[in-house]
């Protein structure tokens, strides 16, 4: 009699695969795929870029002859429609593969369903739902984007104690430590662009770049709010070279005839004669940015989270007590404790001296308690 297959085991595998394309892929899911015959790995794959085969015929490629027979686990269920590549669900018939173990449906309408679908019909047996949470967790952002049009939101706070993100005399630099920072790179690496508003940028003169060792990185888009368009050509937002453009977001002024290279101006609605940030998320979600990064600042905090478009919040705890200077939020806030935003799915880590919270604001209005 043959061990039970453990189903788990491979879907991790297929979930590593899909890692490597995170924030190379947009405005496409990341997805990885493992093909596995008597008991061993024949092929693996993951999508790499828009425009490059999907994971599943990464791994059929990569099987060869092997994959007729084979099991296929895929972190997303594969695709049935033409785009740039031929659908999945095709390619894994003409490979004849035998069974298919996946992680999330797609909500896209285009799939939905409709691949495994297609491959049911067609005598391959096929289950669901393997390490859903996981392969969920994975596209949380993607899943965003497809069914809203706008990115999955990540707001990046790093403060004292106190919250405090900077001193009396206005000193920023470091709230943090090394290590927090380091973090800081990785996740920009994994989005598709990164947010600033203009008083971070003046005070600051961040170049939001992705700075990873060996020179890995990848420069996200840099997004600066800029309503008025009063910030100094001299910033390093619109000097220094990046692998990405920095578009400024604003509603009044005139361009200069003659921006830096790789500075675009996307003037968007005006709301109390800022910014409209819902505007501005649906311009990038036009132009395929699925993820955005916010790293400042106090404003734009408090107007992001006080529109509930804030996906997740990270907010990095020093070791310090600043005794004043500015609070990362704006604003007198509700009278009573019970109004107070509140933060589902909290989750606590040590990063060098510091402690990273990571969790999601409850939408107003939602109070219904999670139930796993």
């Amino acid at each position: 009699m043959s061990p039970p297959v453990d189903h788990e085991r491979y879907m991790r595998l297929a979930l590593r695969e899909a890692r490597r394309g995170l924030g190379r892929t947009s405005p496409n899911p990341a997805v990885g795929a493992v093909l596995v015959k008597d008991g061993k790995v024949v092929g693996r794959g993951h999508h790499a870029r828009a425009g490059a085969p999907h994971a599943e015929v990464a791994a059929i490629r990569a099987a060869g002859a092997r994959a007729r027979g084979a099991d296929l686990y895929t972190t997303l269920e594969p695709c049935d429609h033409f785009g740039r590549t031929p659908p999945c669900s095709l390619a894994i018939l003409e490979a004849g593969v035998r069974r298919i173990f996946s992680g999330s449906g797609d909500p896209n309408p285009r799939v939905n369903g409709r691949g495994l679908r297609r491959l049911r019909r067609a005598g391959v047996e096929v289950r669901t739902g393997v390490l859903r949470e996981g392969c969920d967790a994975l596209n949380e952002t993607w899943f965003r984007f497809i069914t809203t049009g706008r990115p999955h939101v990540t707001l990046k706070v790093a403060s004292t104690l106190d919250g405090r993100i900077a001193t009396a005399g206005g000193d920023s630099r470091w709230v943090t430590g090394p290590e927090a920072r380091a973090l800081v790179h990785r996740l920009r690496d994994a989005s598709d662009a990164v947010m600033v508003g203009a008083g971070t940028a003046r005070a600051d003169d961040p170049r939001l770049t992705a700075r990873l060792p060996g020179g890995r990185g990848r420069d996200p888009l840099r997004v600066v709010l800029d309503s008025r368009l009063s910030l100094p050509a001299s910033l390093r937002l619109f000097r220094q070279r990046s692998t990405a453009p920095t578009i400024v977001a604003h509603v009044a002024g005139d361009p200069p005839a003659r921006p830096g290279r790789g500075v675009e101006y996307l003037r968007c609605r005006a709301r109390r004669g800022r910014v409209d940030l819902p505007d501005l998320l649906e311009k990038l979600g036009g132009r395929g940015v699925t993820s955005l990064l916010v790293e400042g600042g106090a404003e734009v905090a408090s107007a992001l989270l006080a529109a509930g478009l804030v996906d997740r919040l990270i907010l990095f705890l020093a070791p310090k007590v600043a005794g004043g200077g500015r609070s990362w939020l704006e604003g007198s806030g509700p009278a009573r404790m019970r109004d107070a935003l509140s933060i589902r799915d909290l989750e606590v880590q040590r990063v060098g001296d510091d402690l990273m919270l990571t969790g999601r604001p409850v939408p107003k209005g939602d109070r219904t308690p999670r139930v796993d």
